[in-house]
């Protein structure tokens, strides 16, 4: 069975190791305080959340099936943390059976009779379940699961699936028959099904005198012993290698459930996060029109965790924009915001509701971004070298359709050089369809593409009050040829005068 809860048409499937560019994104998002909060200290629900927020889902089809599917879980999240559980129990039940070094067919057929037993009874369980809590659901995710597991775990399932298992545990014996082969030797071992028929003990005694005869290896015959034994594991080793493969296949089956439902689950545990927070969460609308991009009350989810309490909201209208520019004063939210966007937009790609009141978005090929990082200069490679070097790597995945977060990048250089740099750059993205998203103080660049007046183009800029105070909030508006790092200086040395810390901002 699958289970079809994260994709229509394939199970879900936790890769080993992530590459670098999700590395990145994780990294420069704060992605840590979101995967945390889903995974609610349990570390295989943390990989599961950090998994499916960094591969998303670019067919907006998919992502409205997850959603569909979410809704029905916010529905009936006893349900889901119930079949979860299951899940979780029947693995660990699997995981417990010793398993023998020996891998003779009887040894495999006594592990596999252990597990599928511990199997059965937690498909009883997911059953009942069903049966009992599942009610009427809308998605055609769960619909297809209940409707798959009802008529697959039916009783007469059950019955012939512990007879099965009731006629291989029998303590009667081992009943074989075998044929002679080219030289006298066995061949054609076949395990067979003991006689049913209740013939009396006389009768029985009769018949077996007429054709059988009877050979009893002694106690100390080792070679006999051993000679048995390979009789008998040729004539198990068909039903071993059959039970095994039911094994294998009732084994994906529970581990796709716990990982498709930890999605889930994590996706709960958020959820109930931010509702503590206080904060606002919605279903995003994922547009088929790729530059439909807009959202009310956005905010950055991992700061409000971190935080405990709603940070300052923005807006963004980012309609038919294929370049977002975001400057202005020091220290006010700009950075912050660029991280609000980008999680917002992870979120919603995997199926889940967002950090904002409202958020309509396309569905990008690739989320990448590139951040400003004070550690990366080396001894025999300066900064704007490495800096360079980073982000031509992470070109290579920046294909058509990709949205890429550049957050003061090439700052590390001068203001002419790095606003020529900054200019070719952004230049060669937007002709290869590449949605980019700046924060930067470089004024001759930004400056220079307002004055060009491209209608592709949205000009932010984070408001600076009129006593000094920012107020977190991004505006539109044209760059200003200051970042206004007084104030940081007056506020950082006059505090200190004072013999008060000084506030730290976000962002």
């Amino acid at each position: 069975m699958r289970i079809g809860l994260m994709h229509p048409d394939r199970d879900f499937v936790v890769p080993a190791e992530l590459g670098e560019p999700g590395k990145t994104t994780a990294r420069d998002l704060g992605l840590d305080a979101v995967v945390d909060a889903m995974g609610a200290g349990d570390s295989f629900l943390r990989d599961v959340a950090r998994a499916a927020l960094l591969a998303g889902a670019p067919d907006p089809a998919t992502i409205v099936y997850r959603q569909r599917v979410l809704d029905d879980c916010r529905q009936r999240p006893a349900l889901v943390r119930e079949l979860y559980a299951v899940a979780v129990e029947a693995l660990e039940e699997e995981r417990q059976v010793w398993e023998f070094s020996s891998r003779s067919a009887a040894t495999v057929l006594h592990r596999s009779l252990q597990v599928l037993r511990a199997f059965l009874d937690a498909l009883r369980r997911l059953r009942k379940l069903i049966d009992s809590r599942a009610g009427e659901v809308r998605s055609e995710g769960w619909s297809r699961l209940i409707a798959t597991m009802r008529r697959e775990l039916d009783e007469a399932f059950f019955a012939a699936a512990e007879a099965h298992l009731e006629r291989l545990s029998s303590r009667e014996g081992i009943l074989l028959s075998a044929e002679i082969g080219p030289g006298g030797k066995g061949a054609a071992f076949t395990l067979r099904a003991p006689a049913t028929d209740r013939e009396s003990w006389l009768r029985r005694m009769i018949r077996s005198r007429r054709g059988t005869h009877t050979i009893l290896v002694a106690d100390r015959d080792e070679s006999g012993h051993r000679i048995v034994g390979e009789l008998i594991d040729r004539g198990l080793t068909p039903s071993a290698i059959a039970l095994g493969r039911s094994v294998d296949h009732m084994l994906r089956f529970f581990r796709a459930m716990r990982t498709e439902l930890g999605f889930y689950v994590g996706a709960l545990n958020l959820h109930d996060r931010l509702a503590a927070v206080g904060v606002p969460v919605s279903t995003p609308r994922i547009q088929g029109e790729p530059r439909a991009w807009s959202a009310r009350a956005l905010y950055d989810v991992g700061l409000a965790l971190r935080l405990g309490r709603p940070p300052v909201p923005n807006d963004l209208d980012a309609a038919d924009r294929r370049l977002v520019l975001i400057t202005g004063a020091n220290q006010g939210g700009k950075s912050t915001f660029l991280r609000a966007v980008g999680l917002a937009q992870l979120m919603a790609q995997c199926g889940l509701c967002v950090g904002a009141s409202e958020y309509s978005g396309p569905a990008f090929a690739a989320i990448l971004t590139h951040f400003k990082r004070e550690e990366e200069a080396t001894a025999d490679r300066g900064k704007l070298d490495e800096e360079l070097a980073r982000l031509s790597a992470l070109l290579e995945h920046a294909r058509p359709g990709a949205l890429l977060l550049l957050n003061e990048s090439f700052a590390s250089t001068n203001e002419r050089e790095g606003s020529e740099i900054a200019r070719q750059t952004v230049r060669a993205l937007l002709e290869s369809d590449v949605t980019v998203v700046f924060v930067t103080f470089l004024f001759d660049f930004a400056s220079g593409w307002f004055r060009a007046g491209g209608r592709d183009a949205l000009f932010l800029r984070a408001e600076r009050l009129p006593d000094g105070r920012r107020s977190f909030r991004l505006l539109e508006g044209a760059p200003l040829p200051t970042s206004f790092g007084v104030d940081l200086y007056r506020e950082i040395f006059e505090s200190a005068a004072a013999g008060r810390p000084p506030v730290p901002a976000p962002g």
